[in-house]
């Protein structure tokens, strides 16, 4: 049987809720010695465009969620295309700082320490609708938290993801060590996540893995393969109703190549001159 999505309004009079006890991940290590969160702005229009033909047959807009934002770069570049987007960061860095697209869309980034119970809801008036999205995102997020709670954050993802929808996310299998604190609190391999995830009824969908072809939000070379330290995986909680993967023409894995390889990025540099890093 076919699924059929529910209908989806966001009106000039709507916003954003996220409910939850703990605004703020206070304990965690990345809130204690921000590194990440307060570095990290990351983006890959090609990835998102890669997204687009996933959910091509879904009605619009479709709905992400990014677990993890740091600077909220990603989810500016969905609104920017007209998809509803969400960012959730576990500090209140960024934030406070105004940092990246904090201040430029604080109407869609939350704090929200996502290993505690969230819900996250559309208010218009007096009605108050909860929200599943059809892409949930976490970048270098997941060994970040302590294994005692990833149940938790799988049941959160579970409870806002579409049955169509899929979690996608990388993850390292490396330490991170800053100033002599290991910000990585479960670093395991591969295979070990995809068994946990398993078990908490989220199973990997490789194919996907294969059609994104290294171009992730962390993506390429640097977040792939045996020599990068880290890895991707693409969840589904309902595979049977899981979108269907589009066509990988040559073309496309020869422009997938191309994007941040050496080539390209000494032809960009000496068009536009060296990267500058804003905050």
């Amino acid at each position: 049987m076919l699924f059929s999505p529910p209908s989806f309004e966001f009106t000039d009079a709507s916003r954003i809720v996220v409910d939850t006890l703990k605004p703020v991940a206070f304990d965690s290590p990345d809130h204690l010695i921000p590194w990440g969160t307060a570095n990290d702005n990351s983006r890959n229009y090609r990835f998102n465009e890669k997204v687009y033909q996933v959910f091509a047959s879904f009605p619009r807009p479709w709905k992400i969620l990014d677990m993890g934002c740091a600077g909220g770069g990603f989810v500016r570049d969905c609104l920017n295309d007209g998809c509803f987007a969400v960012g959730l960061e576990g500090s209140d860095y960024s934030k406070k700082f105004k940092r990246a697209e904090w201040a430029t869309i604080p109407d869609n980034l939350f704090t929200c320490d996502v290993t505690e119970n969230f819900d996250i809801s559309i208010q218009t008036q007096t009605k108050q609708t909860p929200v599943q999205f059809e892409l949930v995102t976490s970048w270098e997020l997941m060994e970040h938290i302590a294994e005692e709670k990833i149940e938790v954050v799988a049941s959160n993802i579970k409870k806002h993801l579409a049955p169509h929808g899929l979690w996608i996310m990388s993850v390292a299998t490396v330490d991170d060590i800053v100033n002599g604190v290991n910000l990585h609190q479960t670093v395991q391999p591969k295979e070990w996540w995809i068994k946990k995830f398993e078990g908490l009824g989220l199973f990997h969908q490789a194919a996907f893995v294969d059609f994104f072809n290294t171009q992730f939000v962390r993506g390429g070379t640097k977040y792939s393969g045996a020599a990068s330290g880290s890895f991707h995986l693409v969840l589904s909680a309902a595979p049977q109703h899981a979108p269907q993967i589009p066509p990988l023409g040559l073309r496309d894995k020869l422009f997938d190549a191309w994007l941040g390889s050496t080539w390209q990025k000494t032809l960009k540099r000496w068009i536009i001159g060296p990267a500058r890093k804003y905050s």
